[in-house]
């Protein structure tokens, strides 16, 4: 059975695509979402195991997709996007949230938000040899030179020192910035939230047995952090943040919605200020204000 596209409701009922403004809206919130995963991966951590948190994480996020699309009865994709949901799958819900999870057992989260400063500039230039986008001089020239200010800025934070922790965070911009670009091509022939519901769902049988195996080895010490950054890294970031994601992508292209990502590193630093009880510089505010133009620059930038 043919998915419906995303301008059509389940019902049939024909539902105007959404504008672009709207987009960078959508696009703007799942960066939001996301800007919270690394404080809320260190609360998880307070608790549960990096095995089981991103296990549990999974099967919960996967519960919540698959009732929804019963819920609605969404037709399962046809064969030709089943492969694209699996990219989405293996980047998205298991590759990144391991291997970041396994990096903040010994990175703190200014180290890690080094990944979500390149990661705009990743998902780009896949976007580019994946889908043939060519995005013009002015918009690399504003999205290397917003790159380069976040690296500067999240490196100094850090110390300025390279971990084995990075071998996991360079591993985990690959996976995702591929998850995304996937995700975001298939958020043009079905709904963005269709495009991670599938890919968790896709997910839960192994999912399921990993929960259990790492439950089992694994101890737990359940507490109020710990609970509250579970639920927000299955329910928040895993399935609601990637779904205004996707639509957002949808409406205004990849290669512009993944340069709005280069804010989600100071906000995950302002989180890690008011949640974790980090400590930022005055670098902070001037690198927020040239991180706000080169995000303007690329969003007038045509190609």
């Amino acid at each position: 059975m043919r998915v419906q596209s995303s301008a059509t409701a389940p019902t049939g009922i024909a539902v105007p695509a959404p504008t672009k403004s709207f987009g960078t809206l959508q696009a703007a919130l799942g960066v939001a979402a996301f800007s919270l995963t690394f404080p809320a991966t260190a609360w998880g951590l307070e608790g549960f195991g990096p095995w089981s948190l991103v296990a549990v994480r999974s099967v919960l996020a996967a519960l919540i997709a698959a009732g929804c699309l019963a819920a609605l009865r969404v037709p399962v994709p046809s064969r030709r996007d089943r492969p694209g949901l699996a990219v989405v799958a293996v980047g998205v819900v298991v590759g990144f949230p391991l291997l970041t999870t396994l990096a903040l057992q010994t990175s703190t989260t200014a180290h890690a938000a080094v990944v979500v400063g390149l990661l705009p500039l990743t998902t780009a230039l896949l976007s580019a040899l994946r889908m043939g986008t060519r995005p013009s001089r002015t918009f690399w020239t504003a999205a290397l030179a917003g790159a380069a200010a976040v690296v500067a800025f999240t490196v100094q934070q850090s110390g300025g020192a390279l971990t084995t922790a990075d071998l996991y965070l360079f591993a985990a911009l690959l996976v995702c910035a591929a998850g995304y670009t996937e995700g975001g091509r298939l958020a043009k022939v079905m709904p963005g939230w269709q495009v991670i519901a599938w890919a968790l769902v896709l997910c839960l049988p192994i999912g399921v047995p990993a929960a259990a195996l790492a439950l089992a080895y694994e101890p737990v010490h359940l507490t109020a952090h710990s609970v509250a950054g579970l639920l927000w890294v299955a329910a928040g970031s895993q399935f609601l943040g990637l779904v205004v994601w996707y639509r957002g992508m949808a409406a205004i292209g990849i290669p512009k919605a993944s340069q709005l990502q280069l804010a989600q590193p100071l906000l995950t630093l302002v989180w890690s200020v008011l949640l974790l009880g980090e400590h930022l510089t005055v670098a902070a505010p001037l690198t927020a204000a040239a991180v706000l133009v080169c995000i303007a620059v690329t969003q007038r930038a045509r190609g």
